[in-house]
């Protein structure tokens, strides 16, 4: 049985458990548990992570901790009572582990690898405080470091500050909301701004001394020296080195390091230097024998200096090699280091070339303390400490200092009868009043200890000798007296011996007789002759003798001297004789007046180190003395307690302190120092000068300390005798203070400064009271004090900031703490405070008040009751509330600072005020909002209150009035707001609806509303799972509740929801967008209720569905909403539609907004890509075509045009780019309207911003080298300019102009290829879903490469690999299934393309532009399939795709618009593919005739292909098929097709008789052989045909070609069959495959056609090896297998330069099909020969002119056409057209130049492009069918959309050129009338940018191209549209002025006088833009 669990509650999971059993629960080891019951071995629980899944697990596996358990029951939490800090850190590492990899997923590296060091250090802390052994001190260290490391990757990573108080996360509900502030204010500047440190040290160690002349020891002395001053610092640091130039003791590191202490930062500076000083042992000269004296003597070595500057800015880690100097002589040594310093170079030189000091130096900051525990290993190891000379900065009481420092400055000596000056060495001894000598107290520095004697250095030969050493003296204070210094003076030999000869002495007494020191300074001795130290052995001989020469004149004249310089540094004694006077004033009382009127000119220093002595020297005096002294001793004491607020000596205080508590003993002294402040008191109104009595009031704090210490030892000891009079005396001088402080004055009055200190004292006093009065006397003493003070100052009166601080202190005093009197002082407090406040002065400080107020009331909460809290809390909500919210209101209206320091402070205060509102707000109860609210009398003051709460409430929640990380501060910010707004919400339902409805006050409601919920702090969704846990189970999620209060609000509303139809449909519309479920629950249904009200307003919710949409688009574009909240919005509001009367029409305005939504989200979701590709703008195209059709949007619709545009411009897509912006220049006319600022346009004219469109449009037209378009807008400009007579713009646009015929005529344009793919599956986005697209493809892209481009847009898509249409379990998958094959354009104009004489250049634009048709085409076998000839049943499925507009467009594909498909017969098959053949090899022969051939091969090719297959069997095929009976008796229906097909067999053998003999004219030697085989095997093929001999006038002479092109015949054969009227067979010049297999790995298939089986003599494994199956079927154009008749696609890199290509036919590939003027595409069904592949490698051939092909009779049993029926349905199906495009506009005949001459002489004009070629492609052999489309989709080459390669030549393009139309239906055409190619003389470059009309037309920026407006209904621009043919062409255009009015008036009919040959400009749509 399940129990309840008690005590077992959390666990910590010990192995992992797998979770097999029953209901068990998979465990991680390190999981934590809450277990709920238990049952026999097993826990019943959850993981602490994933609370929603529980099970069971065994208990063995858990280790159960101690936990508190909150809420028990259902819903109950656990909480670990482990340290927090632990489980701050466990929980914090979690979270950063999941972050942490994240990061490594970033390629964040040097982050990932810091915190992954940081988080095992914390891991390695964690272990430590779990194992508990760390002592108190310790334990304290490592949480500091746990916390500062939690804290940097907190920062680092962007988590949240966390709030802490000694180590530990804080609970914001256990804190006021102004001390949680605080805590985060001082986090958040701690991490910003670290404090200075105000004392530094320096560390030093010694590491060696390198020297080429080493080989004695050294002794090395550091010190700090002051440049400035010329003054040591500090004490020496004395390091001894061995001969080798190291540490003597290398084991002893305290003898090699120190720390140079208390450092200031003003000692930090660049002419403080550390100055090292060498000192060798040894011999006196350097280069002496070692036998010539054996004494050792010290003797300068070297000196080095480093400015401590230096160190702040190199890296401390490293050594410093200081450089080693010597002085060049010896008396300059004791300032050699001045003259390093100061460069005087030619004092010293560098010791050795290689002398150096190795030393490692650093600075350190902070406390002694601090770096004790920061460098711990330093100090456990050893350093010694070097002190600075003299104390620091801050003297600390306690501090034991007794050390004398002497330095031997110099001396004269006489010769003493030598010849040559003394070696003078001094020896110094210290030695006690009895003359023994004192032990270690002679010191030459830290580092080394103390010796008994010290010996100075010995200067050679100088009687004179200056030495400049520092010596320490560290003798105790007892033995201080009666001590002296003794100075012996030795000649020390350079002989053998090497003795040193005693030769005088001097001495120096330590301390007076009086008991003063030796004064600091400069002494100079009297040196006494001796020469026994026998002599000195009794010191009392020579201690009466004089010392100095500063008291004995007759001493003065004598040679000998030595000085000295002394100073003390002693807390103990002192050399100043008034203080010892003072202190023993019993033995002298004449001299206390003397020795207290000196007090004062003491230093301080004396003082303080004698402090408890003076202080008992005083009050003894005033005991003994009060009358005639009191007064003295008073100021004495005065100066004394103010001495101690120096920042020197405020430590002191403590000193002080102490004294009174346990010294002081003045039990009388009360009375007189109350007696002297009254009468100080008493006398300030009258004074004259208010500086003493102002000292005195600065000084009462102690005053009072000493007077109530005084008063309590009196009580002691008497048993409270005269208490009575006691409180008489302290009221009559609160009695006096009050008087005084009454007084009104002028601000900068002395009396006024004099109330202003006692103020700045007064609070310090009540702590003192409190020793004797009651806490409500002592709050009556202030409140009388601080009500007396004058309530009528004025606000510039600095007496007021004064009055503040005392109220800022008396509020954070002991004395307010205490309920009773704070219930006294607080009425004065809030008067103070509101004053301030109202008038906006001092906030800073009100702000500190407020804050210290309201942390007392959370405190005394929990310890004195709700009552007395809430009193105060009423107490200040009527007193504050308003005036708190107005100076919230003006703090943040203000203009922000521009200083660092004031912007600061101004967020200091702005913080301080919100943390106090919310305080305040949080403590206030249900009776405080009621009393609140009814204090206001009348609805006007309510209105007024609630707009400003709210709009306080909307500053709050700006993202700017906290630092981003405060999200604990915010999230209590947020939970006082929605308690305030929900008391607040009853107020507004009460008093302002109905008759007193206000609609400000209720927006202000809803706004307030809407931006809470929005605000990024709650987005839930975006936490951890951590945090988000503990924000749910703290304050739920806000969000949902003030949903709930805005939909309850709502709801009361009423007729009144009017007023916010349609304001507030998008700020509601944001607040349901939130990705909260049940928050989108409660706000969606609102949208009903608004288009409820509206349809009861108006009829209608047009306003509503506006509004809606407009906004949708700048939310979802934010990153707002998602597809769950489409389906939910289009749910929730269809049910709450469906009984309204308006359903209908509800349900239309939810279809839309949700339609829109879709494309909405898909653009978003696009728009994240990174590059630009095909789905970010497909996704733009349809939002925008959405905006225009169905929405209307013209504003929206052109800023998603200029989106489109950017994203092409950014693809290079310039062709669409310019088509785009085409759509933005339709909407606007050539008017001067003036147009407003929009997008990147600024305020100008219609006609500038539709100019300027045109210009940029015309240069992307350019770039994307669609000129014919760009051709067409800059001629509609130039009627502009020409219309104002802007002719310098008009020449620069007919050069621009010029400029595009040029280089269509001479740039190469490469011809795209097209694609179809189909989007199937519920996974596309929506405007590809279950669609199918035509898309155009980049330059040289084939199906491979495209195909891989979209699985790499779409990468989990997968490729179908079949062509049939999908079925619906495709459709409705949740999968994304891609279909794509190429298909071959349809081109629509075929009236250019049919013309002769017209170059490819122009043709090839018509081929790939403007087309709206697409053809795929295949294979299938319908019945049976005979095996020796399949021909019979070989039929082609031909489909045909048409598009909603036309390609190129605004995008690089449009969706399929319909579809259509029709079956081609085998017979029709046949006959399209021996046509086309035919008409291939007229082409040919032509061009060979005509010389256009450099190279014969392909001629050769193309005749052995078809010769070969021929005899081969491949004609005969067709004959087995369909020239037998049965087929005949089977088919009657084709009598007619069949004669067709025998005359284009026939037709063929003759044109195959003609080209042999042009082969035989051009035929290089070498394929002679070729050539004769060739003509026999043609024999062979005539026989077989039954072909004995041709007519006569068949083997007449040849004749050339009508216009050179065997077109002559061919309206003799009219079959053009459509393929819309059925199975039909329309002739075009590009021959379709209608055979080729798609391969199993690519989804996109070329066009293919039908060809015969081949013979046995052919391949013998075709049949095999390609097989006509569906499942065959995707083998993309370069894998299907063909015959050497189709070359196969020519290789980009085979491509041969323009020189090489004109003529000639590239041979490396047998699948290349001829890319010039027809592009058969492969195909598999022919018949080849086994010899073709020599054909390929044999060289071209020369050019030789041959008889022409003679033409064809015309057909007369084959003028045969489809029956009535079938020719009705051709032409009603689908019309084309007739259209003539005017790219190449009439010209003049030409008048005789030469250039033009040769130009029109040439047949076909000269192709400029290296994948084009005047050859025209070979025709495929009779086995082969030809598509109906003019261009093939084979993938040879694929260029520019607005281009083409291939083109067809002048003598072929009538009969090349299968057309659309029915057969019969072609308009004649005079291709004589057309003109001349044109001039290829470039006019004028395109770049020239034409003068802005009045200078203010912008420059070109990009373009666009315009469709055929009448072939769809889809807008396009007229100006580009395709005109309807004519039956002429049309005439030159008149001069630009006879078109003037038609130009200007584009509406107008055209002029009755104007020629109607002229194309008028049409007049552009009427939909004007307003933008």
């Amino acid at each position: 049985m399940w129990i309840p669990t008690e005590n077992e509650k959390y666990g910590v999971v010990l192995a992992s458990f797998r979770g097999t059993v029953q209901h068990g629960l998979p465990l991680e080891i390190g999981d934590t548990v809450q277990i709920l019951e238990k049952c026999e071995g097993w826990y019943r629980g959850f993981i602490l992570k994933n609370p929603n899944t529980k099970g069971i697990f065994p208990c063995s596996y858990i280790h159960l901790k101690s936990a508190q358990v909150k809420n028990k029951g259902q819903f109950e939490t656990v909480i670990p009572t482990e340290d927090s800090v632990i489980t701050e850190m466990t929980s914090t590492l979690r979270d950063w582990g999941v972050m942490w990899k994240q990061l490594y997923v970033k390629n964040e590296g040097d982050l990932f690898h810091r915190l992954w060091h940081v988080m095992n250090e914390i891991l390695d802390l964690r272990r430590q405080v779990l194992v508990g052994h760390l002592t108190h001190d310790r334990m304290r260290d490592v949480k500091q470091h746990i916390t500062a490391r939690l804290d940097w990757g907190n920062e680092h990573l962007c988590l949240d500050l966390v709030p802490r108080r000694e180590f530990s996360m804080v609970d914001p509900d256990e804190i006021s909301v102004t001390e949680l502030y605080r805590l985060m204010e001082h986090r958040h500047r701690k991490k910003d701004i670290p404090a200075p440190a105000s004392t530094h040290h320096l560390f030093v160690h010694m590491k060696s001394l390198m020297s080429a002349n080493l080989g004695e020891e050294l002794e090395v002395f550091f010190h700090i020296y002051d440049g400035r001053e010329n003054r040591p610092l500090s004490e020496r640091f004395f390091v001894r080195l061995n001969k080798s130039g190291v540490p003597k003791s290398p084991e002893k590191t305290e003898r090699q390091c120190t720390l140079f202490v208390d450092l200031g930062s003003s000692d930090l500076r660049k002419d403080v230097y550390i100055v090292v000083h060498i000192i060798r042992i040894g011999r006196m000269g350097a280069g002496e024998k070692k036998n010539v004296c054996s004494a050792q003597y010290r003797r300068p070595f070297g000196c080095a200096v480093v400015s401590i500057a230096d160190l702040l800015t190199v890296d401390s880690k490293e050594d410093h090699h200081l450089k080693v100097y010597a002085c060049n002589t010896e008396t300059e040594w004791y300032q050699i280091h001045e003259n390093i310093i100061k460069k005087v170079n030619s004092r010293y030189n560098l010791s050795g070339s290689n002398s150096g000091l190795a030393v490692s130096l650093q600075l350190l900051h902070g406390d002694i303390e601090q770096l004790r525990r920061e460098y711990m290993v330093l100090f456990t190891r050893g350093v010694s400490i070097t002190r600075k000379l003299g104390f620091s900065d801050v003297i600390m009481p306690g501090e034991m200092r007794n050390d004398l420092y002497m330095t031997l400055e110099k001396g004269e000596f006489e010769k003493g009868g030598k010849s040559v000056a003394r070696n003078v060495e001094i020896t110094v001894y210290v030695l006690d009043a009895d003359g023994l000598l004192l032990k270690s107290c002679m010191a030459a520095g830290s580092g080394e200890p103390g010796a008994d004697q010290y010996h100075s250095l010995v200067l050679y030969h100088n009687n004179s000798p200056r030495w400049a050493e520092q010596i320490k003296l560290p003798i105790p204070v007892d033995v201080f007296r009666g001590s002296h210094v003794r100075f012996e003076f030795r000649h020390c030999s350079t002989k053998d011996k090497g003795e040193k000869k005693l030769f005088g002495y001097c001495f120096v007494p330590l301390m007076q007789e009086d008991g003063r020191t030796l004064p600091d300074g400069t002494h100079e001795l009297i040196i006494h002759k001796c020469e026994e130290n026998a002599n000195l052995a009794d010191c009392s001989r020579y201690l009466k003798l004089p010392f100095s020469k500063a008291n004995n004149q007759s001493l003065k004249g004598t040679k000998e001297s030595f000085w000295i310089t002394s100073y003390l540094c002693s807390t103990k004694l002192t050399q100043n004789g008034d203080m010892l006077d003072l202190l023993k004033w019993r033995a002298h009382p004449e001299r206390i007046n003397d020795s207290l009127s000196k007090l004062k000119e003491i230093d301080g220093s004396e003082i303080v180190k004698f402090l408890q002595d003076t202080l008992d020297t005083l009050f003894g005096i005033l005991d003994e003395s009060s009358q005639r002294y009191g007064l003295k001793v008073f100021d004495s004491l005065v100066h004394i307690i103010n001495l101690l607020q120096d920042s020197k000596f405020q430590h002191f205080k403590p000193v002080m302190d102490t004294y009174i508590e346990s010294h002081f003993a003045g039990a009388l002294s009360y009375r007189d120092l109350i007696k002297v402040l009254k009468w100080y008191v008493d006398r300030i109104i009258d004074a004259d000068h208010q500086d003493h009595i102002q000292q005195v009031l600065k000084a009462s704090e102690y005053i009072f300390k000493y007077i109530i210490q005084s008063r309590r030892l009196f009580s002691l000891a008497t048993g409270g005798q005269n208490e009575d009079e006691f409180r008489v005396c302290i009221h009559e001088l609160f009695m006096s203070i009050r008087f005084f402080l009454s007084q009104e004055n002028k601000g900068t009055s002395p009396v006024t400064q004099t109330q202003a200190v006692f103020l700045r004292t007064f609070p310090a006093i009540y702590g003192e009271l409190l020793k004797i009065f009651t806490v409500r006397e002592v709050a009556g003493f202030v409140r009388e004090t601080l009500g007396s003070l004058p309530a009528t100052a004025h606000a510039e009166c600095p007496l007021e900031a004064v009055k503040l601080q005392c109220i800022v202190k008396t509020v954070e005093s002991q004395l307010y703490i205490n309920p009773e009197s704070r219930c006294v002082l607080l009425p004065v407090v809030l008067r103070l405070l509101h004053a301030h406040m109202q008038e906006q002065r001092d906030l800073v400080t009100c702000a500190r008040i407020l804050t210290s107020m309201l942390s007392l009331i959370v405190k005394e909460e929990s310890t004195t009751g709700e009552a007395v809290v809430s009193e105060e809390v009423e107490l200040i909500v009527d007193s504050l509330l308003g005036v708190l919210l107005r100076t919230i209101l003006e703090i943040t209206n203000r203009p922000q600072p521009t200083g660092g320091a004031l912007r600061l402070q101004f967020q200091d205060v702005t913080g301080e005020f919100v943390a106090c509102l919310l305080a305040l707000l949080r403590q206030m109860s249900d009776k405080h909002y009621q009393k609140l609210l009814q204090k206001f009398t009348n609805k006007d003051d309510l209105r007024d209150f609630l707009l400003q709460i709210f709009t306080v409430f909307r500053i709050l929640i700006r993202p700017e009035m906290f630092p981003k990380d405060w999200t604990v501060m915010r999230l209590v910010t947020n939970n006082v707001i929605i308690t305030t707004v929900l008391y607040l919400s009853d107020a507004l339902r009460k008093n302002f609806l109905n008759d007193n409805f206000d609609y400000k006050v209720w927006d202000s409601y809803f706004y307030l509303s809407v931006i809470f919920i929005n605000q990024p702090c709650l987005q839930l969704e975006s936490f951890s799972p951590s945090k988000r846990k503990r924000t749910l189970e703290k304050y739920g999620d806000m969000r949902v509740m003030m949903g709930c209060e805005i939909f309850s609000m709502w709801q009361n509303l009423g007729e009144h929801k009017l007023n916010f139809i349609p304001a507030m449909i998008g700020p509601f519309l944001e607040v349901t967008l939130v990705p909260q479920p049940d928050l989108r629950n409660v706000m969606i249904p609102i949208f009903h209720d608004m288009m409820d009200w509206e349809q009861r307003r108006s009829g209608n919710f047009k306003q509503v569905e506006a509004k809606l949409i407009d906004k949708l688009d700048s939310l979802m574009s934010e990153g707002k909403g998602d597809e769950t909240y489409r389906e939910l919005f289009n749910s929730i509001l269809l049910k709450k539609i469906e009984r309204e009367t308006w359903r209908e029409s509800g349900i239309s305005l939810i279809a839309t907004v949700t339609r829109l939504m879709e494309r909405l989200l898909d653009y978003r979701d696009c728009m994240k890509l990174g590059e630009v590709d095909g789905k970010k703008i497909g996704c733009t195209v349809s939002l925008l075509n959405f905006y225009k059709t169905e929405l209307n949007k013209e504003e929206m619709y052109i800023r998603y045009i200029h989106k489109l545009y950017d994203l092409h411009l950014k693809a290079q897509n310039y062709t669409e780019a310019s088509y785009t912006l085409l759509l933005y220049d339709e909407l606007l006319e050539w008017s001067e309207r003036p147009l407003r600022e929009f997008l990147n346009y600024p305020m100008q004219s219609e006609w500038q911003r539709k100019e300027y469109l045109h210009l940029t449009i015309v240069q992307n037209f350019d770039r994307g080298k669609c000129w014919e378009n760009g051709i067409i807008l800059c001629r509609e400009l130039a009627d502009q300019y020409e219309s104002y007579y802007d002719y310098r713009n008009l020449s620069k646009m007919r050069m621009m102009e010029a400029s595009l015929y040029d280089k269509i005529m001479d740039q190469q344009r490469l011809e795209p290829e097209f694609f179809r793919v189909g989007f199937y599956g519920k996974k596309f986005p929506f405007f590809l879903r279950n669609k199918e697209f035509v898309c155009r493809g980049h330059d040289y892209e084939r199906l491979e490469a495209f195909q891989q481009r979209m699985l790499n847009e779409f990468p989990h898509a997968i490729a179908m690999q079949h062509v049939n249409q999908p079925d619906q379990t495709i459709y409705q998958a949740e999968a994304q299934y891609l279909q794509i094959y190429a298909v071959s354009p349809i081109p629509e104009s075929q009236d250019v393309l049919q013309r002769d004489g017209v170059p490819d250049n122009i043709k090839s634009f018509y081929k790939f532009n403007h087309i709206w048709r697409f053809r795929y085409d295949r294979p299938f076998h319908k019945g049976t399939k005979d095996k020796e000839n399949e021909f019979k049943s070989l039929w082609v499925e031909r489909t045909t795709l048409t598009l909603v507009q036309s390609l190129p467009g605004i995008s690089r594909w449009f969706e399929v618009e319909k579809r259509e498909l029709v079956e081609v017969s085998p017979l029709e098959n046949a006959i399209e593919v021996i046509e086309n053949k035919n008409l291939q090899l007229r082409t040919l022969i032509t061009q060979c005739q005509n010389r256009q051939m450099q190279n014969i091969n392909p001629l050769t090719m193309c005749l052995n292909g078809v010769i070969d297959a021929a005899v081969n069997g491949g004609l005969a095929r067709y004959q087995e098929a369909f020239f037998v009976k049965d087929y005949i008796l089977n088919h009657p229906e084709d009598g007619d097709k069949i004669g067709q097909l025998r005359e284009l067999m026939f037709e063929q053998a003759r044109i195959l008789e003609y080209g042999l003999a042009v082969h035989e004219k051009f035929v290089p030697q070498d394929m002679r052989p070729l050539h004769k085989k060739l003509v026999d095997q043609f024999h062979l093929m005539k026989s077989s045909l039954g072909i004995q001999e041709f007519p006569a006038y068949v083997r007449a002479s040849p004749v050339h070609f009508t216009n050179g092109s065997p077109r002559a015949c061919r309206n003799s054969v009219p079959s053009i069959i459509s393929p819309e009227g059925g199975r039909g067979i329309a002739r075009r010049s590009g021959p379709s495959p209608s055979t080729s297999s798609l391969s199993s790995n690519h989804s996109a298939s070329p066009n293919v056609t039908s060809s015969a089986p081949s013979s046995a003599r052919g391949s013998p494994q075709m049949a095999d090896k390609h097989k006509h199956s569906r499942d065959n079927s995707c083998l993309s154009p370069r894998e299907r297998p063909v015959s050497a008749i189709f070359p196969n696609p020519l290789d980009p890199t085979q491509r041969a330069p323009p020189h090489q290509i004109d003529n000639t036919l590239p041979r490396s590939d047998p699948n290349l099909s001829a890319p010039d003027k027809v592009r058969p595409t492969p195909s598999s069904w022919s018949l080849d020969s086994a010899r073709e592949g020599t054909l390929h490698s044999s060289d071209p051939v020369g050019r030789f002119l041959v008889p022409p092909v003679p033409p064809r009779p015309p057909y007369s049993a084959c003028s045969w056409s489809l029956d009535s029926a079938r020719e009705s349905t051709l032409h009603s199906s689908d019309p084309v057209g007739r259209f003539l495009v005017p790219p190449v506009p009439p010209r003049p005949p030409y008048s005789g130049s030469s250039a033009k001459n040769m130009r029109s002489q040439s047949p076909v004009h000269v192709s400029r492009s290296p994948q084009k070629s005047t050859v025209p492609p070979f025709t495929p052999s009779p086995t082969e069918c030809h598509t109906t489309g003019l261009v093939s989709n084979s993938p040879v080459l694929s260029g520019s959309y607005s281009s083409g390669i291939s083109s067809l030549s002048r003598c072929s393009v009538s009969e090349a050129s299968g057309t659309e139309m029915p057969a019969g239906d072609h308009p004649p055409i005079h291709v004589t009338s057309l003109p001349p190619p044109p001039s290829t003389l470039a006019l004028h470059p395109l770049d020239t940018e034409p003068i802005r009309r009045e200078n203010k037309t912008p420059p070109p920026y990009s373009v666009y191209e315009r469709n055929n407006p009448t072939r769809r209904p889809v807008p396009l621009p007229h100006s580009l549209s395709i005109p309807p043919p004519q039956v002429d062409p049309p005439a030159l255009p008149p001069k630009p002025h006879q078109l003037r009015t038609g130009s200007m008036k584009l509406d107008s009919a055209p002029s009755s006088s104007a020629d109607p040959r002229v194309p008028r400009p049409r007049p552009l749509p009427r939909k004007v833009s307003q933008l």
